[in-house]
């Protein structure tokens, strides 16, 4: 008979230290009166899928008060002051980047220097300049001087300008990489939509941008086509809005015939390798009772 409770005790990820590194929260002025219920069905749901930490930001008040892609200052104080609050609840499985609007360089840079000194590891950038702007400089040195990765919003492939938002693609963010190599680049949702094809020719020879996983499209040949473009150890695992679609691409990793260190990586050993050292504790000390274990399985057999 099979035993409920230990199946439902088993992560959905295979088990393992596994790190979201493009999750989203909000809050009570987001103007949503299921708020606390959505922030409470993603730790659920990652508790199922085996996430050991999400790093999440908050964009603002998400277009209630002032535009999700333009928010005021104001307004992105709020929502990094809401992040913090959530680390503070959830310090065994939460991580926090700072949101800014470049559009506002003394308050981004501030609420950087703020947020790190609170413990945030790394900045958010959403579609409020395009990340090729000199405007995006001076937060670029900063996440330098912090060893603090920037996670850009990316279109696969920019082709004509939409409204409520100023898109960037590879092509942009690459050349802001190309202008600040001590610093390191997330790239946004690969899945999220676009031509993954065309970001991942112009990430190839730019080894200080790292692509994320997230996003809802889960087209087959899209994980094949980035390990060969940019290499596993330059991929991250992330979910953005669709923790299902992210689960569905972390299967995936199974059937493309990457080693396990390889896996390892893209689920949690390249994040831990960009982010600030210290910043996920139990993964590390999972990986260490993994090594610690091994010889006696060997000695067993």
């Amino acid at each position: 008979m099979t035993d409920r409770r230990a199946a439902v005790s088993t992560p959905s990820s295979g088990g393992g230290p596994l790190i979201d590194v493009h999750a989203h929260f909000l809050h009570a002025r987001t103007g949503r009166a299921d708020w606390a219920d959505v922030n409470a069905a993603r730790l659920r749901a990652g508790e199922k899928i085996g996430i050991t930490y999400h790093v999440a930001s908050i964009l603002g008040t998400w277009g209630f008060s002032s535009p999700t892609y333009f928010p005021s200052p104001a307004d992105v104080t709020l929502g990094n002051d809401a992040m913090l609050e959530i680390c503070a609840r959830e310090p065994d499985r939460v991580r926090m980047f700072t949101t800014v609007n470049p559009n506002y360089t003394d308050h981004a840079c501030a609420e950087i220097e703020r947020c790190t000194a609170r413990g945030a590891i790394g900045i958010k950038l959403l579609a409020s300049r395009r990340a090729d702007d000199p405007l995006l400089d001076p937060i670029a040195a900063l996440a330098a001087k912090h060893q603090l990765p920037v996670l850009h919003h990316i279109w696969q492939h920019r082709t004509r300008e939409w409204p409520s938002q100023e898109i960037s693609d590879g092509a942009d963010l690459a050349r802001l990489a190309a202008r600040h190599p001590r610093a390191t680049f997330i790239l946004a949702h690969i899945g999220g939509g676009g031509d993954y094809m065309h970001t991942f020719a112009a990430l190839r020879d730019v080894p200080n941008v790292f692509p994320d996983l997230s996003g809802s499209g889960v087209d087959r040949g899209m994980l094949d086509a980035a390990v060969a473009a940019v290499g596993a150890e330059r991929l991250l695992w992330g979910c953005d809005l669709t923790m299902c679609t992210g689960l569905a691409k972390l299967r995936a990793l199974g059937v493309l015939g990457l080693g396990s260190e390889e896996i390892e990586g893209i689920r949690w050993k390249n994040a831990a390798r960009i982010f600030p050292s210290g910043s996920f504790p139990r993964c590390e000390q999972a990986a260490s009772a993994k090594m610690r274990s091994a010889p006696a399985a060997g000695a067993r057999a």
